[in-house]
């Protein structure tokens, strides 16, 4: 029985090595209030937390009041982790760029101020690429010149976790989740943007070329 074991343990060796899960990656994006965004971005496939918070600013440790006060050069901001396998760096773009008003640079919907301002944070020069080609595609989408476009695209600092009682929010208070967002106008602004592909991340519409 020893000679069969070594043939076992032989055999055992030879089987290749099982695929290493590619590791999480992470994306931090500014659409205005984050209660939303945070639920819109979390339910796609491939997405495996979002977390509300803060970025863009100088001030260390902000809280809302100080943020939503103005000053503090911070956004509300969503951290998604996702799983690189099942859904692209682009692909979440995509779905971020349908889930915002790209035309409105003052703030979101009923949320006024630079607090709410949209951003793509990015960390590297390989995201950045992949956001800027988003913008073009999305101005493509739109029929519109990328200079119209008021989403920013900025270097990710740092990322401040909000305050626990904002986190998952929708999911915890839906009553006034829902009255906030039907009250905002949010899809009804949406669904004047983008149209049938508001909240969606179908693929981008590429014009015709023109002849």
């Amino acid at each position: 029985m020893a000679w069969l074991l070594g043939l076992v343990l032989l055999l055992a060796s030879w089987a290749p090595a099982p695929a290493l899960a590619a590791p999480t990656q992470e994306a931090v994006l500014a659409g205005g209030c984050f209660w939303c965004l945070e639920h819109d971005l979390e339910v796609l496939a491939g997405v495996l937390d979002a977390q509300s918070g803060y970025s863009g600013g100088s001030l260390e440790k902000p809280t809302y009041g100080q943020v939503s006060a103005g000053g503090t050069g911070h956004q509300e901001v969503v951290l998604v982790k996702f799983d690189p396998a099942r859904i692209s760096y682009g692909d979440l773009l995509r779905a971020y760029w349908r889930n915002i008003d790209p035309l409105d640079g003052g703030g979101q919907f009923c949320d006024r101020g630079s607090s709410y301002s949209p951003v793509i944070f990015v960390r590297g020069d390989q995201q950045r690429s992949q956001a800027q080609a988003s913008l073009r595609a999305a101005a493509a989408e739109l029929r519109r010149p990328a200079e119209a476009l008021k989403v920013q695209i900025k270097p990710l600092k740092r990322f401040w976790p909000a305050e626990n009682y904002h986190q998952d929010y929708a999911e915890r208070n839906k009553v006034k989740y829902n009255y906030y967002r039907w009250a905002c106008g949010r899809d009804r602004r949406l669904d004047s943007v983008w149209g049938s592909r508001a909240r969606s991340g179908r693929a981008w519409i590429v014009p015709a070329a023109k002849t």
